[in-house]
């Protein structure tokens, strides 16, 4: 189960709490299912963090692969540069080629390393949005469980 779904979990927990008799938005939870979801949503965050460093390293993959891709068609577009080359009458054909391709090869290149770290940057931040998006959840709910708590503390001291 994702993190998500135990904060809605809490969240539904807190929208089943029986009101308190006269306070306002004053409510009792069950404490032990409320704290076994907050470790619950603890135990997973780490979870979360593994698969950010596993969008990082599949960028770092498709990085080296598209290196090792240009790599191959420059050695290829250079090997055929020098067989144009060595025929004379069609030296100044060969050479055309032989930049054009190379040239072609390192936009080729340049574009697969620009969108894979665009897809990297895009996972990471979509990974790095939803863990501060729980995160905000779990501290608004201790907030919020510690303001009741702290209430009913004072409301029992006042009676």
């Amino acid at each position: 189960m994702t993190i998500d779904k135990y904060l809605d979990r809490m969240e539904d927990l807190l929208d089943e709490a029986i009101s308190v008799p006269l306070s306002k938005g004053k409510a009792m939870i069950d404490v032990d299912k409320m704290r076994e979801l907050l470790d619950t949503v603890r135990r997973n965050i780490p979870q979360e963090i593994k698969d950010a460093k596993s969008v990082v390293s599949d960028r770092t993959a498709i990085i080296d692969d598209a290196k090792a891709e240009s790599e191959e068609i420059i050695q290829k577009a250079e090997a055929r540069a020098r067989q144009l080359i060595s025929e004379q009458e069609i030296s100044k054909q060969a050479d055309a080629k032989a930049s054009e391709l190379l040239l072609d090869t390192q936009r080729k290149c340049k574009e697969l390393e620009r969108a894979a770290a665009e897809y990297a940057e895009n996972a990471l931040k979509k990974s790095e949005d939803a863990l501060l998006l729980s995160l905000n959840d779990v501290k608004n709910t201790r907030l919020a469980l510690r303001g009741n708590v702290q209430n009913t503390n004072g409301s029992k001291k006042q009676q």
